[in-house]
């Protein structure tokens, strides 16, 4: 029996700040984040969105009818919840309208947990082959104004519907997991904004990534050749080049450049919204699907997921028959060209703006154009809106 991903959708602000604008007024070049990191524009987010908005807006455009009888189990995977001890999950099943005889969970490891949620939701299916799993990975990314992670932030949503006999890709059979106990990037009790040693971090990533391939390869002897392409966590995209290129310097391979064409298919998404945190892998993975025209039925694709903290994983799957024809792609182009660019002041407004406790407030609702917003806090209770 096949399990894996049978729709994938994302959601991100309708709102964006121009990179090389943000550099200007930071007083960088603008080459620093539009090459030095791979990045063009970057979500921001407005007060009336935040984790459980951003995911429920993401599945809303992937669920029908026949899904919403099948789901038993929601997982949001995230870093920004809302509540320490309330699972999100259990407000995106509700704005959903999902049937209430389901199992909701949140699960949290930086930016690796929606991997782990995938994996859960892969045993789960083995057990109920019937049944389908919906895996939610939202967050939004907050390092602090005028700091030097300032320009890898951004947010958004990954919806992944898991099941039997999937439409687009199948989980291959071996995985290669690696875990240390490191401080390359933490958010403590009370903060609202992350803490991060950016070279440390880099360094981390890479070593995983090399381990964990590594320990694939042990388990079934491919090479780098029998791929057809990679999707990397992204937190800024030149993350991954360096990746891409850290693989190809250690294995021999004939592909090279045509795995780093793939590579720039991959990264279309990210250079356009920023870090999703648990998200920025599976947006990779969707700008593959979407975006390449060479990639064909039965074609195995590597995907590196990233924790800091740290977990690294490396596994694989395979593209199924058919696939392209379960894919949104006119829907995402509209969405990222739709968007409207805000200034800096407008976007630094949004950062100071964000719901971060619970004191009382009622938020303007009338410039979100969301399906789902945050309509404000009363009794230390969110007001979510579905319209």
């Amino acid at each position: 029996m096949k399990i894996g991903i049978d729709k994938l959708d994302f959601y991100t602000s309708e709102f964006y700040i121009d990179m090389a604008k943000l550099a200007q007024a930071r007083g960088e070049d603008p080459n620093k984040y539009l090459i030095g990191l791979g990045q063009e524009k970057m979500a921001a987010v407005p007060p009336t969105q935040d984790a459980v908005t951003l995911a429920a807006n993401a599945a809303a455009g992937v669920l029908d009818d026949g899904d919403r009888e099948q789901i038993s189990f929601v997982i949001l995977a995230t870093e920004s919840g809302i509540d320490n001890s309330k699972a999100g999950a259990i407000y995106v099943a509700d704005l959903l309208g999902l049937k209430k005889n389901i199992r909701t969970l949140e699960v949290k490891q930086a930016c690796y947990s929606a991997t782990a949620a995938l994996q859960l939701a892969r045993g789960y299916i083995s057990l109920h082959p019937t049944e389908k799993v919906l895996v939610i990975a939202s967050d939004i990314a907050r390092y602090g104004l005028q700091t030097k992670g300032e320009p890898t932030q951004g947010g958004g949503a990954v919806a992944i519907l898991m099941s039997a006999e999937p439409r687009l890709v199948a989980f291959d059979a071996d995985s290669a997991f690696y875990s240390e106990n490191v401080m390359d990037f933490w958010r403590p009790l009370g903060n609202d904004t992350a803490l991060v040693d950016g070279h440390y971090s880099t360094n981390i990533y890479l070593d995983l990534l090399n381990k964990t391939f590594q320990d694939y390869q042990a388990q079934n002897g491919y090479q780098l050749d029998d791929f057809a392409g990679f999707a990397f966590h992204l937190p800024f995209t030149k993350q991954g080049k360096k990746g891409m290129q850290a693989l190809l310097a250690a294995h021999a391979s004939q592909k090279a450049e045509y795995f780093m064409e793939m590579f720039e298919v991959s990264r279309q998404y990210n250079k356009q919204v920023g870090n999703l945190y648990t998200g920025s892998l599976y947006l990779s993975l969707l700008s593959l699907l979407e975006n390449s025209s060479q990639l064909q039925a039965g074609d195995r694709l590597g995907l590196y997921s990233y924790g800091s903290g740290a977990v690294g994983e490396f596994y694989s799957v395979t593209v199924q028959p058919g696939f392209r024809k379960w894919l949104q792609k006119q829907d995402h182009q509209q969405l990222l060209n739709y968007r409207q660019e805000v200034t800096i002041t407008t976007y630094e407004k949004m950062f100071t703006e964000a719901v971060v406790d619970g004191t009382d407030r009622k938020l303007d609702t009338t410039a979100d154009h969301a399906r789902f917003v945050l309509a404000g806090v009363k009794d230390h209770k969110r007001v979510y809106l579905s319209r």
